[in-house]
């Protein structure tokens, strides 16, 4: 384990609470990479935020419909299902550092296609790409920035994919290859994970890589001797097999049966609780809100465009300001405690969101549009504290080691799926049930999110990636897996 060496009688108190492990300073390798990976996030934040101000100049500039502006706005998020679902079997055959460069070439070419699209065929051709692009770097991000940090830092380094969305969010629309760029050259100085060099038997180039992001020889070692391990026991061939996998280019074969087919009870819990935060976390609406702002101001009587892409501004500050908060914290204050202070203050948001749009749909009191202004900032901001930063980090840093990329993809397609159904129907629903309606709706299902996360999510918070399985009962496994087979054992004497 990712333990610290031994000190003397005062360096108890650098230690953290419960964990055994010492509280070290952030390595700064560890941090470049972490950042440089975490670019590829900026894309969908940038996406989300061009979006949501041009879908008030689109309508009528394109002269296409309601219908069709959220096939517009939806697209991306759907056709992002696509690069999630492949993400996870693409980066364990050619590695997670090249597989961020996929992701990033990807929406580059989507993103040109749609600058320079002439009409609005051709700009859901471009926004299909670019989903594509959007799918791989969610996956890719957060599982890369986890397998390489340090286990006292993961949760900050971890959430930084969060960041760079609501900061892609603040981005402009003639920026978009920026990011791209940035990523095809800090690929040239990031490391490939060290988990998945040991995947591949690599032994000597991952020691080599966790010499440069641990603080000491000693837990570089450590930490290498770990992942050995646990390579080791995810293996198809048990924990017995002394050289490690059983096949040193190890490509995801068998990963299905052992995550969807015949999982463990701890995998089981692994799924459900990847799956579950990633479905309420777009369920929520979080996205349709960002997206549909505008809209729903509009509705209350806000006509001028500068207001409304002022509102916009607002709500994107505010979700960066408490985004690095969260993440700052994450560590110190842990997984569970966030989630469920941020999917909490989510509802309350969000009932005051729809008791304030019920107000304005007979008359528009400035007090009340103020409120709901208010309301939705709340939101955008209570989401950046809990389920924003943290479904990216709890996705990337559960999963064995063997199941995690495709783990994790699936588990990301969901959020994807989700996002990109809610972004589909979210003035359709509006129609019927009206703003306030909507939005009474929405938090409803945050408040069985909530309840869900308080029940199904352990705290992760000081355990190493290779600790996960015991956390979610993985000794218990190793029992039952051992009971069954001297079962079938005396089944087949008989």
């Amino acid at each position: 384990m990712e333990t610290a060496e031994a000190g003397g009688p005062d360096d108890h108190q650098n230690v953290e609470a419960g964990t055994g492990r010492q509280k070290k300073g952030l390595n700064k390798y560890a941090f470049i990479c972490a950042l440089l990976a975490s670019i590829n996030s900026i894309l969908l934040g940038y996406d989300i935020g061009v979006m949501s101000g041009a879908v008030l100049y689109i309508k009528e500039d394109l002269e296409i419909t309601e219908v069709q502006v959220e096939v517009l706005v939806g697209i991306l998020n759907v056709f992002s299902l696509i690069g999630s679902l492949a993400s996870g079997k693409t980066s364990d055959y050619i590695g997670r550092r090249y597989t961020i460069v996929v992701a990033a070439a990807t929406f580059l070419v989507g993103a040109l296609a749609m600058g320079l699209a002439p009409n609005y065929p051709f700009l859901i051709v471009g926004r299909m790409i670019a989903g594509i692009g959007v799918g791989y770097s969610l996956m890719i991000s957060p599982v890369y920035t986890a397998e390489i940090s340090p286990t006292m830092k993961r949760g900050f380094l971890t959430s930084l994919p969060e960041v760079f969305i609501v900061l892609g969010i603040l981005i402009m629309l003639g920026l978009a290859a920026v990011p791209a760029a940035v990523i095809g050259v800090g690929v040239l100085i990031m490391p490939e994970s060290p988990r998945w060099l040991v995947m591949k038997s690599r032994y000597d180039e991952a020691k080599r890589v966790l010499l440069k992001v641990s603080d000491t020889e000693q837990e570089a070692k450590e930490r290498l001797d770990d992942m050995i391990k646990a390579a080791k026991e995810s293996s198809p061939s048990g924990p017995d097999d002394d050289q490690g996998p059983p096949k040193g280019n190890f490509t995801g074969e068998g990963v299905w049966k052992d995550l969807i087919l015949k999982p463990t009870p701890a995998v089981r819990r692994m799924l459900i609780a990847a799956v579950g935060i990633n479905f309420f976390m777009q369920a929520s609406g979080n996205d349709a809100v960002i997206y549909y702002t505008p809209a729903v101001f509009k509705g209350a009587g806000i006509h001028r465009k500068p207001v409304l892409f002022g509102i916009n501004v607002v709500m994107g500050l505010a979700k960066t300001f408490f985004v690095v908060l969260s993440a700052l914290h994450l560590d110190k204050f842990g997984r569970r405690p966030l989630l469920l202070l941020g999917s909490s203050g989510m509802v309350g948001s969000l009932l005051l969101l729809g008791i304030g749009s019920k107000i304005l749909e007979g008359s528009t009191p400035t007090v009340v549009v103020v409120l709901c202004i208010i309301a939705v900032c709340a939101f955008v901001s209570f989401f950046s504290i809990g389920l924003g930063p943290i479904t990216w980090v709890y996705s990337s840093e559960i999963f064995p080691l063997r199941l995690r990329a495709q783990g994790s993809a699936l588990a990301i397609s969901v959020n994807r799926l989700v996002s990109g159904v809610i972004s589909m129907t979210f003035l359709s629903i509006s129609h019927r049930l009206s703003f306030g309606g909507t939005f009474f709706l929405l938090a409803g299902i945050t408040t069985v999110g909530t309840i869900f996360f308080y029940v199904f999510l352990p705290e992760t918070k000081g355990k190493t990636l290779e600790e996960m399985q015991a956390l979610f009962g993985g000794d218990n496994d190793d029992t039952s897996r051992d009971e069954n087979e001297k079962q079938q054992t005396e089944t087949s004497e008989k």
